[in-house]
């Protein structure tokens, strides 16, 4: 055990020795001093890991003493002990950032549970938090071997995302390398799963399929629309490790009414499965149904600048005549923008809102080297996240809905995954840019288990540009790059936030309902 040093401030100090000595044969180092002038003191001259500081002295206070510690060292945790239960002491101490907060009369165990909650608190969670995952590990790679279906590979994802953040918390990594091969082994077998079963659930009717992107509307959204104003919130490219970090602020003002899934359709991107969310339709039937609003591969328009009008005939056809807003979301501006017209969204039944912050900070990441630097892995791009959300005027927007009567439903349309295994593709000028799909005719690539391969793109109910036109997308870590300029491909894509693509991290969603919590 660390060697601690322990500052105990109490005029009473001398009835306390057999306190002292309890902490001292527990191998902690206690420096005793009967008032708070000392004890302030003492704290400039040498380096405590922890004070106990008695409320109730002649002279200076606990809590004077209190505010002049903090004021000097705010990090030095500070314990207040107190024969007193009044409430106004509790909430000075707990407004001056104390650590714990005892009520004489004391017992040696109640003190020690103190110390090691503040001063041991990482040691112990690292060690409890290896050991329940080195006891999960084998039960995880066993269930690999099961024949699971979309509701179990779910609970297998979010769970890999629960060790994930564990592990985060913990002071060494020591576990993290063997938890990313548990990732890349999930995800093999994940990617199989699709391969035997994605077709069947866009084709067979009798077929157990998931939710999917072009029914998330009809199946949770359209059912709340009544009295209540539905806010329907969708934050571009917001893996479910991602939502986990948010989910804690937004639950400060909201009831979690339901925490689910879906499964993004493929191609994972903003083209096919957020205006599949929108208009209701696979991405065949919004070629078919919708040619002047569809933008194919071929064409250099936005491919999602229809988004408001693919919802407006959605609407329509399901004969919905509520009144909705559409906003899209891709600055601090515009963001400022939606919270000055809160009243007037709060007149409408649907307000549908998409915030585009997570799409440009993957897309950031691989363009701009000090981005990539600040987002080295999965734990700081998560970090980036939860940073720009307790900032951004999302978060503003959720607080002031709060105080009225809504139902929101918080999601995305596909996450994002990593690459880091280059995999060689040959195609004509034609074939689109994306790097974990191609879309083209004469593909040529060497066919093995890193690729989900569609020669029939009707079977997938993807647009045909032409009659030879193919799909292939990557599974997993993999990326596409082309023989020309291929190291330099490599080497500037390795290590990006990618998607499009067949991983549980692209195609495994949360959809999560809320409704406030203090509504009027």
């Amino acid at each position: 055990m660390q060697n601690y040093q322990i500052l105990w401030a109490d005029d009473e100090i001398d009835l306390l020795k057999p306190h002292i000595i309890f902490l001292e044969n527990k191998g902690y180092e206690v420096t005793p001093v009967n008032n708070g002038s000392e004890a302030i003191d003492l704290c400039q001259e040498n380096n405590f890991d922890i004070v106990f500081l008695d409320e109730n002295m002649p002279g200076m206070t606990g809590l004077e003493t209190l505010s002049i510690i903090k004021s000097n060292k705010p990090n030095l945790p500070v314990v207040m002990i107190t024969k007193s239960e009044e409430e106004y002491i509790m909430e000075e101490a707990i407004g001056a950032k104390i650590a714990d907060y005892l009520i004489k009369p004391l017992n040696p165990n109640q003190i020690l549970l103190s110390v090691k909650k503040i001063l041991d608190n990482r040691r112990l969670v690292t060690e409890k938090t290896n050991q329940g995952y080195q006891q999960d590990f084998r039960n995880i790679s066993l269930a690999f071997g099961d024949d699971l279906n979309h509701e179990e590979w779910a609970d297998m994802y979010k769970k890999l995302v629960y060790w994930d953040l564990e592990i985060d918390e913990t002071e060494d990594q020591s576990m993290a390398e063997v938890l990313s091969m548990q990732h890349v082994e999930a995800n093999s077998n994940f990617a199989r799963f699709i391969d035997e079963n994605y077709e069947d659930w866009l084709n067979d009717k009798n077929a157990d399929a998931p939710l999917l992107s072009h029914q998330v509307m009809e199946k949770k959204i359209f059912p709340l629309l009544g009295d209540e104003p539905v806010f329907f919130i969708v934050i571009d490219n917001l893996r479910f490790d991602q939502w986990k970090l948010i989910e804690g602020e937004v639950l400060k003002y909201f009831n979690l009414e339901e925490d689910s899934n879906y499964y993004s359709i493929l191609p994972t991107t903003t083209a096919y499965a957020r205006n599949a969310i929108f208009s209701g339709l696979l991405p065949d039937e919004m070629a078919g149904r919708h040619p002047d609003l569809w933008v194919g591969e071929d064409e250099e328009d936005g491919k999602n600048n229809n988004e408001e009008k693919f919802l407006e005939r959605h609407l329509s056809r399901k004969n919905i005549k509520h009144k909705f807003t559409y906003n899209k979301i891709v600055n601090v501006g515009q963001g400022k923008q939606v919270l000055e017209n809160v009243s007037q969204l709060l007149d409408n039944q649907l307000n549908v809102l998409v915030y585009n912050f997570v799409d440009m900070l993957s897309h950031a990441r691989t363009d701009m080297k000090m981005i990539r630097e600040l987002a080295a892995d999965e734990s700081a791009y998560r970090s980036l996240t939860r940073s720009w959300f307790l900032h951004s005027p999302l978060l503003e927007l959720l607080k002031r809905i709060s105080n009225k009567k809504v139902k929101v439903v918080l999601t995305t349309d596909h996450g994002t995954i990593r690459v880091k295994k280059p995999f060689k593709i040959v195609g004509d000028k034609n074939v689109n840019s994306n790097l974990r799909y191609k879309q083209g005719k004469n593909l040529g690539y060497k066919k093995n288990n890193d690729v989900l391969e569609v020669a029939k793109p009707e079977r997938f109910h993807l647009p045909k540009v032409n009659v030879s036109t193919s799909y292939v997308f990557t599974k997993g870590e993999s990326f596409f790059a082309y023989p020309n300029n291929y190291n330099y491909y490599v080497n500037y894509f390795k290590d990006t936030f990618q998607h499009g693509g067949v991983s549980m991290e692209e195609m495994i969603i949360p959809i999560i309902s809320l409704s406030s919590k203090n509504g009027k």
